[in-house]
């Protein structure tokens, strides 16, 4: 049997695969209030985005596939035993996972964000270990405070939370690194063009 070779997709694919289900997820509890609802239209787009995916591009990106999984489990758990707080506690497994995985990664001598950015960013290796080191403290971070909100707050605010609020502070945390990785990244170049 030959393997059907993947392909880049096109340019759209990746943010609705990323950010369709959330916002579903949101206008759905927009509309019905219904947080059982929601979660039973997230699980569907989650594993739809994954099919798509698959079709497109023919590949399953690791990103959205863990998020459909995890998705899966916690909606499963919260439907069946009719607890919400299953659901509210996703964002703080995935943050955590994202968080410990990169401190891993970081323990093994990887750099898996060079793997990701590199692309965008040349930087010593010294840089990109920061980098990684502050998105895994901000990643574990994101997660604490996940669960301080929807264990304190109400339903509807936790979902305000959720979107934009996290999608909000991501945002801004990336918007900060921006200085730190132009000034390591002119310094390389400098530094490249000196030793020419």
């Amino acid at each position: 049997m030959t393997d059907v070779p993947s392909r880049p997709g096109p340019p759209w694919l990746t943010q609705l695969v990323d950010f369709a289900p959330l916002a579903a997820f949101v206008v759905t509890y927009f509309l019905s209030n219904d947080l059982f609802l929601a979660t039973k239209v997230v699980m569907g787009a989650s594993a739809a985005a994954v099919v798509l995916s698959l079709v497109v591009a023919r590949r399953i990106p690791w990103m959205p596939l863990l998020t459909a999984v995890l998705v899966g489990v916690f909606g499963g758990l919260t439907l069946y035993l009719n607890d919400p707080s299953f659901i509210k506690m996703k964002p703080s497994i995935i943050n955590t996972l994202f968080g410990i995985g990169l401190l891993a990664a970081l323990a093994f001598g990887k750099m898996p964000l060079r793997s990701v950015m590199g692309g965008s960013f040349t930087m010593p290796d010294r840089a990109w270990k920061v980098l990684t080191l502050r998105c895994a403290i901000f990643f574990l971070c994101l997660a604490l405070l996940n669960e301080i909100v929807w264990r304190s707050v109400s339903e509807e605010i936790w979902v305000y939370f959720r979107f934009p609020g996290l999608i909000a502070i991501t945002f801004l945390f990336f918007i900060a690194q921006v200085p730190f990785m132009m000034r390591h990244s002119e310094t390389d170049t400098a530094e490249e063009a000196g030793d020419q």
